[in-house]
């Protein structure tokens, strides 16, 4: 892409795209470019874009022709993440703004990637940011990609055609990541985390992962675990890290419309493992997503996810409307909801969820909170991940980079306030 000049990467979906350009920063940063402070004074822009719903691809789009429109004059501008990847062709035909599309995570290349659990080769992409070094963390956290891909099949998701099988890296590879970052906290992320190493023939490799990186960092979080892959063994390794933060897969709790979805579980299941999670550790953080509008999702259906809102207590509860992704088995599904109706069950369960979230947050008054402090003023306990829950507020005094004992005195909405 040029071996001089300045960059700007705009990153655009969930956490695992920003490892992307994490590692594609330290790729123009070798080649000896360097980042740009804003992306009209770039002479490269890069767009990495995410294609998991059609909000998300508008927004990619939309993003993209602003930046095309505010560019400097000679600058180029580059697509590349999840829409390069899944639409490529039709995506440049699409935008003659942009001076390239590419994709860095699309299997082309057969016989190349390490054997899978049968001995057969897997792909790899064409240009592989999972093993690439990347810089050094400006942040005292930072999210590591433990691999790429997905073996699953769930209903509504086109993630596994464009991003491919699972490609779990090696324990060393992560270590040298994590070593490089010279971080406090390290926030292990994949499509399913804990399914790490199953791909080549070591299952479980999951808990000697999070006991390696233990014992380098201060904290261990993890995203993103699909709640059957949740056994006793992985609860106490997340335990034993000290940040009981439970990120679960749910997406519903109607077993039937879970079998729709091609997805594991039903509602008395989660609140059971919640449950003997919170025995072992009454300061345990759960946070989930759902989908609303799934196709054939009832009335019925929805009093049972309102139900187990209720029961459950989640710390934090994102809610996303169904969106058909062609090529799912989903798309083919009859039962479509009406839009005005997956409105209206979004407004129920977040108003629901935001008062629980709020009662959750409100229980910690008075209570002794460890804390890394992210930036002046600004830290998080193991409750909250970053840069999608709340925040705790702490004086600016207190040293960035570090823990510190504080003590929470009152709620401002989603964030605490602690001296």
């Amino acid at each position: 892409m040029g071996a001089s000049g300045r960059y700007w990467i705009e990153t655009l979906g969930c956490p695992k795209n920003q490892v992307d350009s994490d590692k594609l920063a330290g790729t123009l940063e070798a080649d000896g470019m360097a980042a740009a402070g804003r992306a009209d004074e770039a002479d490269l822009v890069v767009v990495n874009t995410c294609a998991f719903i059609e909000a998300a691809r508008e927004e990619s789009v939309d993003t993209v022709l602003a930046l095309a429109d505010g560019r400097r004059p000679g600058a180029r501008l580059v697509v590349t993440g999840c829409m390069a990847e899944r639409y490529g062709d039709e995506l440049a035909e699409a935008l003659p703004e942009v001076d390239r599309v590419v994709g860095f995570g699309v299997p082309v290349t057969l016989g190349s990637g390490p054997p899978g659990p049968s001995g057969e080769r897997r792909p790899v992409p064409a240009l592989d940011l999972l093993n690439l070094p990347r810089p050094k963390s400006s942040a005292p956290w930072a999210y590591v990609k433990v691999a790429e891909g997905c073996d699953r099949a769930c209903g509504f998701c086109a993630i596994p055609s464009f991003r491919g099988k699972q490609r779990s890296r090696s324990i060393d590879a992560v270590l040298v990541e994590v070593d490089q970052l010279e971080v406090a906290e390290v926030v292990l992320v994949a499509q399913d985390l804990a399914s790490y190493g199953r791909d080549i023939g070591r299952r479980g490799d999951i808990v000697p992962l999070i006991e390696a990186v233990d014992r380098r960092v201060a904290r261990t979080r993890l995203l993103y675990l699909y709640p059957s892959d949740l056994d006793d063994r992985l609860v106490d390794a997340i335990c034993a890290t000290d940040v009981p933060y439970f990120d679960l897969s749910l997406q519903h709790v109607s077993k039937p419309l879970l079998r729709r979805m091609r997805r594991w579980g039903d509602g008395d299941r989660f609140l059971r493992r919640i449950a003997g999670i919170r025995d072992r550790r009454p300061d345990a953080a759960f946070r989930s997503s759902f989908i609303v509008g799934y196709p054939g999702e009832t009335e019925a259906d929805h009093d049972l996810l309102l139900r187990f809102l209720t029961e459950a207590g989640l710390d934090w509860a994102g809610f996303f409307a169904y969106s058909p992704e062609e090529g799912t088995y989903a798309a083919g599904l009859d039962g479509a909801v009406d839009p005005g109706l997956v409105a209206e069950r979004l407004r129920e369960l977040t108003e629901l969820q935001d008062g629980i979230t709020l009662d959750r947050r409100v229980e910690l008054i008075g209570e002794r909170v460890e804390v890394l402090v992210d930036e002046p003023g600004v830290g998080r306990s193991h409750r909250e991940a970053p840069e999608i829950d709340g925040v705790v507020n702490l004086p600016t005094s207190l040293p960035v980079g570090r823990l510190v004992t504080v003590t929470v005195t009152g709620v401002a909405g989603t964030d605490l306030d602690a001296a």
